[in-house]
């Protein structure tokens, strides 16, 4: 098939689309940021930003479907707009252009926080109803949640066949703007105080990358799929722990606590005209729950997830190829035993 994929140098991108071209597919990318030399090798670069409708709408000449994955995480509220114009406003040009260029088959990369995000300890569903009051204060995930409803409304609507597929938070390796592993950043920089509260999903981004192979043919048209793997905070960090020689934060505090810390260290740095370690945002979202029932997934797109001990392994190690170890307290020790995938 001839494809469109949008923010195919991401993170995701850089797994999918060198799949899609071994699948034999003819595979057009657009954005701002060229892919590596393999890949513009054999696919085709619109160099363009989404808000250029008529470079969009040239790069959707003669194709058959179409992949959005192109989006921003953040969790600073000055990012906030921006995600808005790239999630919603963009979204919304791309379906409106996709409907007029006849394109056959519509592939969404949402999350898994539009479905599975609670307080309470709890296992998310596709059934489930989008939790707005709950990531509400936080623009990464509600704009997620309306680029989310505006795609489904308009593509039933206007008959576009769609499969919407709702990744937790990727991980391994190739994360080269540490957007989705940041968290194993900040562990391994011992830049987490205290444990978080909640529990996390979690999802090899190649295993995902393979899920999102199988929705050219595969999954519920009109329907969300969730992928991850469920962990405890306790187990994540000691598992991390295990493997790089840092200690998992011991400090156990109350979710209130723990939000109302980050706060007034976040404005202790704002005195000193510094940076702050964590942004109270961030900390939130950790004391949050993000199960999730991924079966509906293996059954629709044949998502399956590998052991999350080689996800991590793997996340780590690439890391060590991203920053050097003197940058990352205590862990000297293991960098040559993770390079030798001990």
């Amino acid at each position: 098939m001839k494809l469109l994929v949008t923010g195919g140098t991401g993170f995701l991108g850089i797994h999918l689309v060198p799949k899609l071209l071994e699948a034999g597919h003819e595979v057009r990318l657009i954005g701002r940021t060229p892919p590596t030399a393999s890949v513009l090798a054999k696919a085709e670069f619109v160099q363009a930003d989404l808000k250029n409708r008529e470079a969009v709408k040239r790069a959707l000449e003669g194709v058959e479907a179409v992949y959005h994955l192109a989006g921003l995480v953040s969790f600073q509220d000055k990012d906030a707009r921006k995600m808005y114009e790239l999630h919603v406003d963009a979204t919304r040009e791309l379906v409106r252009d996709v409907r007029e260029a006849g394109v056959k088959r519509f592939i969404l990369a949402s999350t898994s926080g539009t479905i599975a995000v609670s307080k309470e300890e709890r296992v998310g569903t596709e059934e489930d109803d989008y939790p707005i009051t709950v990531v509400g204060r936080w623009p990464y995930y509600l704009s997620k949640i309306y680029e989310e409803k505006l795609t489904l409304e308009y593509c039933r609507k206007h008959s576009i066949p769609l499969v919407v597929l709702n990744p937790s938070l990727l991980m391994g390796p190739g994360d080269d703007r540490l957007s989705s592993t940041w968290t194993v950043v900040k562990f391994l920089n011992k830049e987490i105080p205290a444990m978080p509260g909640g529990g996390m999903s979690f999802v090899d981004v190649r295993d995902a990358a393979d899920a999102f192979v199988n929705a050219l043919t595969r999954g519920e048209l009109g329907g969300r799929h969730l992928m991850g793997v469920n962990m405890s905070m306790p187990d994540f960090f000691d598992r991390l722990a295990r493997l790089t020689g840092v200690s998992a934060p011991r400090l156990h505090l109350p979710s209130q606590a723990n939000v109302l810390g980050a706060k007034l260290l976040e404005r202790w740095a704002k005195l000193r005209g510094t940076k702050p370690l964590l942004d109270p945002q961030e900390v939130d979202v950790g004391e949050h729950f993000f199960y999730l029932d991924a079966s509906k997934a293996e059954r629709e797109l044949g998502f399956r997830a590998r052991d999350p001990q080689e996800t991590l392994h793997d996340t780590v190690q690439y890391i060590f190829t991203k920053m050097p170890p003197q940058n990352l307290p205590g862990t000297k020790g293991r960098l040559s035993e993770l390079r030798e995938g001990t």
